[in-house]
């Protein structure tokens, strides 16, 4: 294991236009039957750039009771001219080659209709992707078998309800696979003292195939703010790992206890403040623990975290970034009111190596403001151009090689939105709310430098904000806040009514301008109201008020996002994908790399929607195709 912390902040770099810089890695692609063959597409040519999953073709139908809206991934790794045949059973129906959308909607056919698409290229038919992933109500059903539930050594029954989810190809077939976090309903927040039941994780095909649990036993304390999991290929082998902090008593997908299995490190409050923490990488496939190291930074004094408790100490975060520019690395991080420590690790032929550390008490760091800046989640993008991912952590930034990049010294927030939110200045934007009563409500500040752009007044705990293109007449995207009392431009003027939700956004209609997304709904902003475009049934969200749905983004079909709720029966997760045509062509955003890391830290702490790495949203020009290259 090596450890090699920069000793100074590297020198200003030239900006960059951050829009053709893209690479992804999925996790998620359509699949129907697991007997039916899987057709991958191979890389195209002498494909170069970061390494991302090989895909499937993703192919849905989703009906909509006047027939069905067949929709497929156009890959980075496909021809830029390439086109499609649509095909119902043998029977093809498009006349010649789709070349500038990914979808069709085949008028009058029942739900159970069957469908395969053929790339074209060059002029010549290419073999049929899998069978068409079929959403016959609109959505498809994942069955789920809950955890038993139990009682705490206070006496406190709970059960278990399927939470946050991280999507995967956790075989390696190209399909989507999901890994899901179940959490007791007597989980706390760190600020709470009891008992609380297991975190236990499950790796789930689509059809319910459960390939392993893992049970992170007593050590583990439930809560939002205590178990953040990556699901990520991280050494490239073509199938995806999955990464958490563990301590002993955790039991794999193999049965396989990692520590002491018969310690029990809970004091009477229920908090868990001694005994060893480890971080622990687990095969996708099987659930087994493929190595374990000690996770950085240790607790230490739990006292120096802020309070003697235990509510600072274990607040921690997690990401993916691409920190070389070509592989990508796992980020864990702990605490944000005070210290703030980042540890990136690289996962390579089966072990753990520490890359940096980034510390705001070290002696390069301490007393420069980067202390006391974090949010309850972080961002991963190539904010400075350089081709490097760098970790936008609250108020501060982390540049790719662990030296402190910027910081606003504004403090701590619950939201922040990284992507290119104002397309009429170069590179890319961040616009964040902020906890305290005596610093700017929320601000937007130029990524690459911290710069601020624009502000809104202090005097309130400002606890949510979104920014992203709602509003076609406006250009860029708006921002808006729960404090504040207007939506705001991409330039921080007044645009009037805000809209009914501050929470979470999908891609949803045919258009590029984004929705809004709380609860167990999707709305269209307007300026005098919203309009309902679905109302989901039989489905609840996640994490109390902040109202999220267990996972939402492009996981199948074209570049529009599904959404994925639980039942709240909490025996299946249900998955909605749109029935909305679109003439909009753009290749999946599964590879774009700021796009799909975004999915990998989604579930972290308080969940935020992804955003890709360039501008998304009404009069955006042609997108960028990735360069990327495929294990």
């Amino acid at each position: 294991m090596t450890d090699a912390p920069p000793t100074h902040p590297p020198a200003p770099r030239p900006r960059a236009r951050r829009r053709g810089r893209f690479a992804a890695t999925l996790a998620v692609a359509a699949a129907l039957a697991l007997a039916a063959p899987a057709v991958l597409p191979q890389p195209a040519h002498a494909a170069t750039g970061r390494q991302v999953e090989r895909l499937d073709r993703g192919l849905t139908s989703t009906h909509t009771g006047s027939g069905n809206l067949v929709s497929w991934r156009w890959l980075a790794t496909d021809p830029d001219g390439v086109g499609f045949h649509v095909y119902r059973g043998a029977t093809r129906l498009t006349s010649a080659p789709l070349t500038t959308s990914t979808n069709h909607f085949d008028a009058g056919a029942p739900a159970s209709a069957a469908y395969t698409v053929r790339p074209v290229v060059n002029g010549v038919e290419q073999p049929a992707s899998e069978p068409a992933l079929q959403f016959r109500s609109g959505h498809l059903d994942v069955p789920l078998s809950p955890p038993a539930g139990g009682t705490t050594p206070d006496g406190v029954a709970y059960t278990y309800e399927a939470n946050d989810a991280g999507p995967g190809d956790l075989d390696g077939d190209g399909r989507p696979d999901l890994v899901l976090k179940w959490q007791p309903t007597n989980a706390k927040d760190n600020s709470q003292a009891g008992h609380t039941g297991n975190t236990i994780l499950d790796g789930i095909r689509l059809d319910g195939t459960r390939l392993w649990r893992i049970d992170l036993g007593r050590n583990i304390r439930s809560g939002a703010h205590y178990t953040q999991f990556q699901v990520y290929d991280y050494d490239g082998d073509g199938r995806a790992e999955v990464a958490m902090k563990t301590a002993d008593g955790t039991r794999d997908g193999t049965g396989t206890v990692i520590g002491n299995a018969s310690a029990d490190h809970r004091n009477s409050g229920g908090y868990v403040l001694t005994g060893p923490e480890y971080l622990t990488m687990f095969d996708g496939l099987t659930g087994r623990a493929l190595g374990t190291v000690d996770y950085v930074p240790a607790r230490g004094t739990v006292s120096s975290w802020g309070d003697s408790y235990g509510n600072r100490v274990d607040r921690f975060l997690a990401g993916t970034a691409y920190l070389d520019g070509a592989r990508p690395s796992l980020i864990m991080a702990r605490g944000y009111y005070t210290r703030t420590v980042v540890a990136a690790w690289d996962w390579r032929d089966g072990r753990f190596t520490r890359r940096w550390t980034f510390d705001t008490n070290s002696s390069t760091n301490a007393g420069k403001g980067y202390d006391g800046q974090g949010n309850h989640s972080l961002s991963v993008a190539d904010v400075d151009g350089d081709g490097r991912d760098e970790i936008v952590y609250g108020a501060m930034t982390v540049d790719d090689n662990g030296a402190g990049l910027w910081t606003t010294r504004l403090g701590h927030g619950d939201a922040g939105h990284v992507g290119d939110l104002d397309p009429s200045r170069p590179g890319l934007e961040y616009f964040k709310v902020s906890e305290d009563p005596g610093k700017p409500g929320s601000w937007l500040a130029d990524a690459r430098t911290g710069q601020l752009l624009w502000q809104t007044a202090s005097g309130a705990d400002n606890g949510r904000g979104v920014a992203a293109d709602i509003h076609a007449a406006s250009p860029g995207a708006e921002a808006w806040s729960a404090s504040d009392t207007t939506l705001r431009s991409a330039t921080g003027a007044s645009l009037g009514r805000e809209p009914s939700s501050v929470n979470f956004l999908a891609w949803w209609d045919g258009d590029p301008v984004r929705e809004l997304l709380d609860g167990t709904r999707v709305d269209k902003y307007g300026t005098t109201g919203d309009t309902r475009l679905l109302t989901g049934s039989g489905v609840s969200s996640n994490n109390g008020t902040k109202a999220t749905p267990v996972l939402s983004g492009d996981l199948l079909g074209d570049w529009r996002e599904e959404i994925v709720w639980r039942t709240s029966d909490n025996r299946a997760l249900r998955i909605h994908s749109t029935p909305h045509p679109t003439g909009t062509r753009i290749t999946t955003l599964l590879h774009d790399t700021t796009y799909r890391t975004a999915l990998a830290w989604q579930n972290t702490a308080y969940n935020q929607p992804p955003h890709p790495g360039f501008f998304l949203g009404a009069g955006m020009p042609a997108a960028p195709r990735p360069t990327v290259h495929t294990p």
